[in-house]
């Protein structure tokens, strides 16, 4: 089983988190033999937050409670309250869960987060343009492993720009291996044309009993 803890602060964007966790919740394009996917939201505390879209989550568990391991994975929604000091100890888990194999998925302004803690120095990775981390981080000092792309995975650390939520979704799926491949590549291409002849294509991928 992997656990995926979700990360929630504070002006939160919603969007941002909307199609990977919606695919991993309902497994409902999951291949026969996927590994089951348990999601919990996680905060420094337990008191409510308050998202950009203005609905209230009260987080399942605290930091404390997480388990690092090869089949637990941190995602590290964008939010404009990252520069609060209560969220260094995610940062510092999340070093945690790369150092051991564990993957980190940030996105938007939890990039700027990582490359403040000096977790993007020596790894290829994106974020929200060019100049835009050292505009937010004057410690980052990663800018030779900067790649202008909306979505980069390198190994257990996938990051990706404000813009680039379906593609880390994307990577996401795709380094959890709960898709089929060509199940992965109709359901992308539906969802980032709307052309419903991909979404035939993604119904005909699914095993027998998925089609709804």
């Amino acid at each position: 089983m992997y656990t995926i803890y979700v990360y929630v602060l504070d002006t939160l964007a919603d969007w941002e988190l909307g199609h990977v966790i919606s695919e991993l919740n309902s497994g409902r394009f999951f291949k026969k033999d996927a590994p089951p996917i348990s999601l919990k939201t996680v905060s420094y505390s337990k008191e409510p937050v308050n998202t950009m879209g203005g609905l209230t989550i009260v987080p399942d568990c605290v930091i404390d409670d997480i388990t690092v391991s090869r089949t637990s994975m941190l995602l590290l929604p964008g939010a404009d309250t990252w520069n609060d000091p209560r969220h260094s100890t995610i940062i510092e888990k999340a070093g945690e869960f790369l150092s051991l194999g564990a993957a980190v998925c940030a996105i938007c302004g939890a990039t700027a987060a990582l490359a403040n803690f000096g977790l993007l120095d020596k790894r290829p990775h994106t974020s929200n343009g060019p100049g835009f981390l050292e505009m937010v981080s004057p410690s980052y000092r990663g800018q030779s492993f900067y790649i202008d792309k909306p979505s980069i995975a390198d190994d257990n650390l996938i990051t990706a720009s404000s813009t680039g939520a379906l593609s880390w979704a994307r990577q996401i799926i795709e380094y959890l291996g709960v898709f089929q491949s060509d199940t992965l590549e109709s359901w992308y291409e539906y969802f980032s044309t709307g052309n419903p002849e991909h979404f035939f294509a993604l119904m005909h991928t699914l095993p027998s009993g998925n089609e709804n």
